[in-house]
Parts: structure tokens; sequence; C-alpha cells
């Protein structure tokens, strides 16, 4: 009873850290000192001696130990939920350079694109002007084809035109036996 009394006072003067590193030897220390000290009293020793004194294992009352599990709980909880924040954080900045760098991939092809198509553009338009150069009746007879083809956006679309229309000479005079 004496040992027991005398570890539990000195355990209660020292945090958990420090029992199981720092001060460890020094509780042992004043727990032989403090038992020492009852049982040589002075009043009436007990006649024994005490070589050494060791912690075998600290228990804690339920309450305490159910108190520190969950502290301890809740300390986990708290880094898991700041490693989630975290980690959804990375992730939007992840996509917002994503989409970044997908705007810029688009936008350049974009322009490639554009460039591609104004060269291809340039090309037909040194071809017809070549080819409408040679024959302006032609010329003429395949802008009016254009327009017409322009003026019907589907197939239920119906257009009235006078037969002596410049297209309908054009159409006359570029058949065959006529």
């Amino acid at each position: 009873r004496v040992v027991r009394n005398s570890f539990q006072q000195e355990v209660n003067k020292r945090t958990l850290k420090e029992l199981l590193n720092t001060q460890r030897e020094q509780l042992m220390a004043d727990v032989k000192r403090e038992v020492l000290e009852a049982v040589r009293g002075a009043d009436k020793p007990w006649g024994m001696d005490v070589v050494d004194v060791r912690i075998t294992r600290v228990d804690y009352a339920d309450t305490i130990t159910r108190s520190v599990y969950d502290r301890m709980e809740a300390e986990r909880k708290r880094v898991a939920n700041e490693l989630r924040s975290t980690g959804f954080a990375e992730g939007e900045k992840i996509r917002a350079e994503a989409d970044r760098q997908r705007e810029i991939i688009v936008a350049e092809a974009y322009r490639n694109a554009q460039a591609v198509k104004g060269q291809g553009d340039a090309k037909a338009a040194a071809i017809y002007a070549e080819a409408f150069g040679r024959d302006p009746a032609f010329a003429q007879f395949y802008r009016n084809l254009d327009a017409y083809k322009a003026s019907f956006g589907s197939k239920s679309d119906v257009m009235v035109i006078d037969q002596s229309s410049d297209f309908f000479k054009s159409m006359r005079s570029a058949a065959p036996g006529r």
C-alpha cells in the first residue's frame, strides 16, 4: 500500500510524456525515497530495507482512459479533415491549371486552323480568279449557281423565278444542242 500510494502521488505530479521519457528514473528515485521514509519511520521502523523500486505498468482510471482515447480520436479526425481539405484544395489547383492549359491549347489550335483555312481560302481565290479570268461567262454562271444554292435553306423552300431572268438565259446558252 505504501508503494502504491507513493507511485500514485508521484505519477499525478507528472505528465505521461515525462513518465515515459524524461523523468522515469527520477520518478522511481522519488518513490524509493518516500517508501524508505515510511519503512524506516521515526516512531516504529519496520525492520526492512528497500533496495529498488520499478514501474511495471501505469494504469489510469476508466474515465481518464476514455477521455484520453476521445481526445486522441478527435485529434486524428482533425488531422484527417485537414489533410482532406488540403487535398481538395490541391485538386482544385490542379484542375484549374489543367483548364488553363486546355484553353491555351484550344486557342492555339484554333489560331493554327484559321491560318490553314486562310491559306486554303487564298489558294482557292487564286484558282477561282484564274478560272474566271479565262471564261467570264462561266464565272457569271457559277456565281448565279452559288446565289441560288444559298437562297434555298431546306428542301421545302420554294422560289418563284421569271424565266426571262439572267440565270435562265445563262442556263439556256450553256445547254448542249441549243
